[in-house]
């Protein structure tokens, strides 16, 4: 079972992004290093989690397939990951298939509520923004292919990467003179790994308390090692619980840290 999802400060700076992209209908980039939470947070945008395997199983309609209508209806966002040197011509085929599902998702739900009848314009689409994650990946020909669609469609378009990414797309003036908004995705903060570290405790059934010198000692230990990754964070904690079950022990302390890090390849 998938953990619940943590609503950071930095995941409610990524909405308010790419809500600003949707709504201006303009190219935006998304840049972080890696495991901060781009990704996720994306998912979570576009109701992808849920989304994708709906679309994936695509078959015979039924009453069931309301709720996803309604998610599909409330983001109107296609995520989409290229592969390592994609072709231009698949990478757009596929990522029109995407927009088809997650448009005929949407249009069911408008027929539900009676704000559409009869058949469409072929050239009206629900979807107003597009996600690309790992945007690196993308070749000047995909770049120009994705410009191209903006600017007969106008959906907007997101583009997530590495650091670095929006210094790239300098040297593609056509595309450089489109973006409307650059969004530098950071590492948890103080304060905020304070908050996510209390709702790992509690998913372990135990309770933080940054006061006592233990829980602070562990606490120091995760900030120094995780250097406030996200991703970071999400592996390390089923070792720590793994070291707890093991040793048969009930406090998480700075030693039970440092033997769950242990057990992880930590880049530098």
């Amino acid at each position: 079972m998938s953990q619940a999802f943590i609503v950071t400060k930095e995941h409610r700076r990524f909405t308010e992004f790419a809500n600003a992209v949707r709504k201006e209908k303009t190219i935006g980039i998304c840049h972080g290093d890696a495991g901060v939470g781009k990704t996720q947070s994306a998912r979570r945008y576009a109701n992808w989690d849920a989304l994708e395997p709906y679309i994936n199983q695509w078959g015979p309609r039924s009453d069931a397939d309301a709720p996803h209508y309604a998610l599909a209806n409330r983001s109107r966002t296609v995520l989409y990951t290229p592969d390592v040197l994609p072709r231009p011509k698949d990478l757009i085929r596929e990522i029109s298939h995407w927009q088809l599902k997650v448009d005929t998702c949407v249009d069911e739900h408008q027929r539900a509520l009676g704000n559409v009848t009869g058949q469409r314009p072929h050239s009206h689409t629900f979807v107003e923004l597009l996600i690309i994650d790992e945007a690196e990946r993308l070749t000047p020909m995909a770049l120009e292919l994705l410009r191209d669609q903006h600017d007969r469609t106008h959906v907007a378009i997101i583009l997530i990467g590495m650091p670095g990414i929006d210094q790239r797309f300098r040297h593609y003036p056509q595309l450089y003179s489109r973006l409307g908004f650059s969004h530098h995705y950071r590492t948890l903060g103080r304060d905020e790994l304070l908050f996510v570290l209390a709702r790992h405790w509690k998913r372990l059934g135990r309770t933080l308390d940054p006061e006592d010198f233990t829980d602070a000692q562990a606490v120091g230990a995760i900030e120094r090692i995780s250097r406030g990754n996200f991703r970071l964070l999400e592996r390390l904690f089923p070792q720590i619980a793994r070291v707890l079950k093991i040793n048969q022990l009930e406090t998480i302390t700075d030693d039970v840290v440092e033997a769950a890090a242990s057990i992880l390849v930590i880049g530098d």
